[in-house]
């Protein structure tokens, strides 16, 4: 019987973590857990709340006291906050902006993180992010570094939030990126770094099937 592996998808905001993630998932009969979801989820409950994003205290007690269910239903991922799904409401670019500032403070991390282990501990899963090779799971069996220009993420953002509905300008998505990008690298906690032992995967000119299968084909030589 073949191994069930732990895959790790590392990589800047906009390069196809999330597609990548659900489309191997697919491919092999994995479980797909989708970190960012998570961060979503509990930045979605600071807004509702009005706590402060300085807040770093109230910030991890927070998190501490929330319920995060991520289901499989349809081939698609939902996403449950203390019972309510808001797999929607997670999507908007204000939720993207805050979990990215409370994805640097060190108590929320804790607590997710300790959740993201306990939910792939098993192997059979694929699990996307910014730390999961580096932080989340050092020791996972596959490890991918997504990357993609900014110029390209920035395209893809606003795309998808143009298929939406949502009201996005281009050049200010590119803005975003690059200051998401910052935030990431120069956070202090669990900053976005490529695992000495991580693939690089360029996706600039890939389609997402092509870069699906590459990390398949990877995934089999390990199994």
């Amino acid at each position: 019987m073949s191994q069930k592996l732990i895959i790790a998808i590392d990589g800047p905001v906009g390069s196809g973590k999330s597609t990548l993630a659900r489309r191997v998932a697919a491919l092999m009969g994995y479980l797909y857990i989708d970190t960012g979801a998570m961060y979503r989820a509990v930045a979605l409950k600071a807004l509702r709340r009005g706590v402060s994003f300085e807040a770093g205290d109230a910030l991890a007690a927070l998190a501490g006291e929330t319920r995060i269910d991520l289901r499989a239903r349809d081939g698609a991922q939902q996403v449950f906050l203390d019972g309510e799904d808001v797999t929607a409401a997670i999507r908007t670019p204000e939720v993207a902006q805050a979990a990215s500032k409370i994805a640097v403070v060190p108590g929320v991390r804790r607590v997710l993180v300790a959740e993201q282990r306990r939910a792939g501990e098993q192997g059979g899963v694929v699990m996307e992010g910014r730390d999961i090779g580096s932080v989340v799971f050092p020791d996972a069996q596959l490890k991918i570094f997504l990357i993609a220009s900014p110029e390209i993420r920035a395209d893809r953002r606003w795309r998808e939030h143009q298929q939406k509905g949502d009201a996005i300008d281009l050049a200010r998505t590119l803005e975003e990126i690059h200051e998401r990008d910052r935030r990431d690298r120069e956070r202090s906690d669990s900053p976005l770094v490529r695992a000495k032992d991580a693939v690089v995967v360029d996706s600039t000119a890939m389609e997402p099937e092509e870069v699906a299968r590459l990390v398949v084909m990877l995934a089999k030589e390990l199994a």
